[in-house]
């Protein structure tokens, strides 16, 4: 059973809100990383050469750190919180 709390909540700090829009722009250009390897693919693209071996890495990477980043960001926020209640 949880404990009533005085009906604050905790600010939303910026590094919090930095890690969580890194986290979801990560997402964003990984899934457009692989609609261009999509669409290149249907085209006919050269994937040895230009700019294809960095669209590939940042499709195996980007949703690996932006995982990453959430969970630090969640920490955090546990941490923040359980100091909060601990003080109060």
């Amino acid at each position: 059973m949880s404990t009533p709390h005085s009906g604050e909540d905790l600010p939303v700090r910026r590094i919090d809100r930095i890690l969580a829009f890194m986290s979801l722009g990560l997402l964003v250009l990984s899934i457009l990383c692989f609609l261009a390897i999509i669409i290149g693919t249907t085209a006919g693209a050269d994937f040895s050469a230009g700019l294809w071996p960095a669209l590939g890495t940042i499709v195996y990477i980007a949703p690996i750190l932006a995982f990453v980043l959430l969970v630090a960001v969640l920490v955090m926020t546990f941490v923040r919180r359980a100091r909060a209640n601990k003080g109060s």
